[in-house]
């Protein structure tokens, strides 16, 4: 049977799949991100002992270069994760399994698997954003994956900081506070001085991680008009975190737009995604099929 391979590269992990969909998923591994050399070759052992496939689909975490044309197609370009900067990714998953390989990035790749799959189902223009070890965005307008000069980088907005209220400088090593550094999941246990998943108790962590989710999204709002905005990561799966921000982008809307959708039913305007965690690597799995 036809199988296709899925990689959905992250921060702090890589998440591996061979199948078709989600109701066809034959094996599956999670990988530690260590160093390119070894993170990689721990990706294509996976694909060598589960394969073979037609295809593989890469979703990676930024900046790439997914431009056809480009001599540096496939490269992770100037992440701010130490060691990868500049690292080839696609032409060398492309070289050592000998297979076909579409590359974009993680956030694009999870939207197109909600557009097949899950929550976005029937949209032609949606967001998808990321709220994890970092912040990142990507969806459909008109039903194409957004790409433009480069790629979306909504992580790296900036957004409004009062900084009595938070003095926190952020962590992005490029702009400080803009959004991912001051709303990801490293900027929470920077701030705070604990990892994400250790504060739940602490009302007042949530507090300002909903208010700065709800200000980038007003933003993706105004800008981009999506149809549906869908918020997957870890930070975002935190119990309770989703209303908070629901609420608060109602706050700063203000009865400005009258759309239904908004007003009336803001609890499936913005959506965790359909897939669950699975997002990314199903919708890897997805872009490898649109070779």
């Amino acid at each position: 049977m036809t199988a296709y391979g899925g990689i959905e590269t992250g921060g702090s992990k890589w998440e591996c799949a061979v199948g078709t969909g989600p109701d066809d998923l034959r094996a599956a591994e999670t990988i530690r991100t260590t160093t390119p050399a070894e993170t990689i070759g721990r990706a294509v052992a996976f694909f060598e002992r589960e394969g073979p496939v037609e295809a593989i689909g890469i979703g990676s975490f930024g900046p790439i270069d997914q431009k056809l044309s480009s001599p540096t197609w496939g490269h992770i370009t100037s992440t701010p994760k130490p060691g990868w900067a500049h690292t080839d990714v696609g032409r060398q998953i492309q070289r050592r399994l000998s297979v076909p390989v579409a590359f974009d990035t993680d956030v694009n790749a999870a939207a197109l698997g909600e557009h097949w799959w899950g929550a976005c189902q029937g949209l032609e223009t949606f967001c998808y954003i990321t709220v994890g070890t970092g912040i990142g965005g990507g969806g459909m307008a008109g039903g194409k994956l957004l790409h433009g000069l480069l790629h979306p980088e909504f992580g790296h907005m900036r957004i409004p900081h009062d900084r009595d209220a938070d003095p926190f400088d952020g962590v992005c090593p490029y702009h400080g506070d803009c959004w991912e550094g001051l709303a990801s999941g490293l900027a929470i246990e920077a701030r705070w001085g604990h990892p994400a998943a250790s504060l739940d108790g602490d009302q007042a962590v949530w507090e300002l991680e909903a208010r700065y989710l709800a200000l980038g999204l007003v933003s993706v709002l105004c800008v981009l008009s999506p149809e549906r905005i869908v918020i997957g990561g870890g930070v975002a799966h935190h119990e309770g975190l989703l209303a908070l921000v629901q609420r608060d982008v109602l706050t700063l809307m203000n009865g400005y737009l009258e759309a239904s959708a908004v007003v009336d039913d803001i609890a499936g305007y913005i959506t965790l995604p359909g897939l669950g965690m699975r997002a990314g690597v199903l919708g890897a799995i997805a872009l490898a099929q649109t070779l």
